[in-house]
């Protein structure tokens, strides 16, 4: 039986990723996708999402804007990592009646209280939308089969801060609100993906070459495909581009780090990470470590674990799934 995602996106070059994925999985039945401000802003986080739907055949999906900024904080974006609209090299348009009129708030919260315990929650940027969807519906987490979040670093190095992770960087009031509240009745403890799993997952140009031979395209290194009859190749190709540009800058490899498709993986095949259980709260203070995850790992707080951290993961065998699945969609005749 396929598993009923909704996605909750700041689209984002590895977010566009996770939407390919989803859409390209046969044990996935995505229900809609709510917009957050994050990577760019939440006008291009939306048109972003509905634009990338679109071109994977999919414009049925319904596509949400939310929050379009942090709950207490200036939105902070990454140009530098995703390129100025989000897509890196590529460029991207949807219909403005493309999205929805409903927000994305009610979106998360309507499909919960209609598919009670039948709805996994990925939320792969900030964690703005939850939280605000929590204080709209306190009973969410119990609603959800499962909330699935993209964040946090525990036992490596952070990629804003020594010891903080994009996402809770972003909004670190909103992830106190979510961890809180995940301690509290909720269906099944939420499946955090952090750093220490997402970073074992190394796109790189092998694994674009892989996809391309898999799409029957042809492919010369990463330059961008211009190609009429693959245009979701070209899209991949040069937002991806951009995307290990900027990794071979700041990371020292030329590749890029797939985060958030790895977590839709993840929802879709727990078996994917193995996962300690423990409680996490965020700091919000702090000089130094302002959006630090941190993991009650030996129970110094005595508190009841209110999270399932993934710290270990079969990134050979996601990485197949992704060339395997997205290849399907390019090959996939309109």
């Amino acid at each position: 039986m396929a598993t009923s995602i909704l996605l909750d996106v700041d689209t984002g070059i590895d977010d566009a990723l996770a939407l390919l994925y989803a859409v390209a999985s046969a044990d996935a039945r995505l229900v809609g996708v709510s917009c957050v401000a994050g990577n760019v802003s939440l006008d291009e986080v939306t048109a972003n999402t509905a634009a990338v739907l679109d071109l994977a055949g999919h414009s049925d999906v319904e596509v949400a804007p939310g929050c379009a900024g942090p709950i207490e904080r200036p939105l902070v974006t990454t140009p530098e990592t995703h390129g100025p609209t989000g897509t890196g090299y590529a460029t991207l348009a949807a219909p403005p009646d493309r999205i929805s009129a409903r927000s994305g708030i009610d979106l998360i919260v309507d499909r919960a209280r209609s598919e009670p315990g039948e709805i996994t929650l990925v939320a792969v940027g900030p964690l703005t939308n939850v939280a605000v969807a929590l204080r709209r519906e306190p009973r969410l987490l119990h609603l959800l089969k499962r909330l699935v979040i993209m964040g946090g670093c525990f036992t490596v190095a952070g990629n804003t801060a020594p010891r903080t992770e994009w996402n809770m960087h972003v909004d670190p009031e909103a992830a106190k609100e979510v961890f809180a509240a995940a301690g509290r009745g909720a269906r099944s403890l939420p499946l955090v993906m952090p750093l220490d799993v997402t970073e074992q997952a190394r796109l790189l140009p092998r694994h674009v070459a892989r996809l391309a031979e898999l799409a029957e395209t042809s492919m010369e290194s990463l330059q961008p495909l211009v190609s009429e009859a693959h245009p979701l190749m070209s899209f991949i190709a040069d937002a991806l581009r951009f995307y290990m540009e900027f990794h071979h800058r700041y990371d020292g490899f030329y590749g890029a780090f797939v985060h958030d498709p790895f977590a839709v993986a993840a929802a879709l095949d727990p078996s994917l990470v193995s996962t300690v259980e423990t409680t996490v709260d965020i700091e919000t203070g702090g000089e130094l470590t302002t959006g630090e995850t941190v993991g009650d790992f030996r129970g110094a707080w005595g508190r009841e674990p209110n999270a399932a951290i993934a710290l270990d993961g079969r990134a050979d065998l996601f990485m197949e799934r992704l060339s395997v699945r997205i290849a399907g969609l390019v090959a996939r005749p309109e």
